[in-house]
């Protein structure tokens, strides 16, 4: 089929129109959970209006997908810190840009005058150093595993001495292992995130199968992506057959993913031990510069440190109970009405695959 042929039945209503009459008017046989953890679904859903048709009994939660998201305050204060400097560009993405710490954001530091970018690509910031020898340039480097890569493959290409990075970036796989190790945890399957299981490939959470008898589907981002991944977990929990792992978005993702994106990874980080914005330590989620690259390391280079302040949940803010499934955006008392998209309170309202962001955006839909 050729690639408009697809484009064309991604979005055709016949095809649609009866998946989604079916799913809703479908009968549940006992209540059912399901988790995305990716920022982009959550912004699809929410766009599409997916959960207005969802049978009675089932409920679509949006996990930690999103990487600015669960970004530590104490990472944010670093970047904020290093802004502060003289003699330093601190180069970030977009998304990055007006996340709140207790007392600022990069956003402010840059109104204050300092040198603070936003970029597009690490290679960006990398241009940015070559332009500016006599400057630090350090760049935040925030995101998942599809992020991780072209980071990796940046600082292994021999960047300029004054390059730097503050590391911030974080893995899927043990993040899904502690929700579902977590007390109280009664999910029933996730959709996997079509991004990064395009490094993973299916093989990358083959564990959810052998380990934790838990489904998993790996879903692109269009609302027929969606409602088959749902309609397929759906009848994984009501078949009583073994779970899988299905991959439902073969126009992109492969069997074993993206294999040299990977080496370039470990080559250069190791998994650490992690914090994320909330939660708190998740074992093995993070990565650190390897030694032959700590030299790229901002916060060893320049000796930088977190304020003593340094909070993650900020007063009436619920992102964290947000980000981990166990509440609503609409059941803070701050949504929409203190903490909007232009003045956020909470991380959860400022990227755009932040669940508060997107339910707030499409809160009409």
């Amino acid at each position: 089929m050729s690639s408009n042929s697809i484009l064309q039945s991604i979005h055709d209503p016949a095809i649609m129109k009866p998946l989604a009459d079916a799913l809703g008017k479908h009968v549940l046989k006992q209540p059912l959970a399901i988790m995305h953890v990716c920022g982009t679904h959550e912004h699809a859903i929410a766009k599409a209006g997916i959960r207005s048709i969802l049978p009675e009994g089932l409920r679509l939660i949006a996990g930690p997908g999103c990487p600015v998201c669960v970004c530590p305050s104490h990472d944010i204060d670093l970047a904020i810190g290093a802004a502060m400097r003289d003699g330093v560009i601190l180069t970030t993405f977009g998304d990055m840009f007006r996340v709140p710490s207790i007392n600022s954001s990069l956003e402010m530091v840059k109104a204050k005058g300092r040198a603070v970018r936003v970029v597009y690509s690490p290679m960006d910031a990398v241009r940015i150093a070559r332009d500016n020898p006599f400057k630090e340039v350090i760049f935040v480097a925030v995101g998942f595993e599809t992020t991780a890569g072209p980071i990796a493959a940046t600082l292994a290409a021999d960047p300029p001495r004054n390059f730097t990075i503050i590391p911030s970036l974080r893995l899927i796989p043990p993040a899904l292992t502690f929700l579902l190790e977590r007390a109280g945890s009664a999910l029933n399957g996730f959709i996997l995130p079509g991004h990064v299981s395009t490094v993973l490939g299916r093989r990358g959470y083959l564990f959810l199968e052998t380990g934790y008898g838990m489904p998993g589907v790996i879903a692109g981002f269009e609302p027929l992506d969606i409602l088959r991944a749902i309609i397929d977990l759906v009848n994984q929990a009501e078949n009583g057959m073994p779970a899988r792992v299905v991959n439902l978005y073969k126009r992109v993702v492969t069997e074993n993913g993206n294999r040299k994106a990977r080496e370039s990874i470990y080559r250069v980080f190791e998994p650490v031990d992690a914090s994320w914005r909330g939660i708190g330590v998740i074992p093995e989620s993070g990565l650190s510069l390897r030694s032959e690259f700590e030299h790229l390391d901002a916060v060893r280079k320049l000796g930088l440190e977190p304020f003593a302040e340094s909070v993650d949940v900020m007063p009436g803010c619920i992102c964290h109970l947000v980000i981990l499934g166990d509440a609503e955006p609409e059941e803070c008392p701050l949504f929409g009405t203190v903490c909007t998209p232009r003045k956020p309170t909470g991380p959860c309202m400022v990227s755009s695959e932040g669940t508060c962001r997107a339910r707030y955006q499409y809160r009409r839909v």
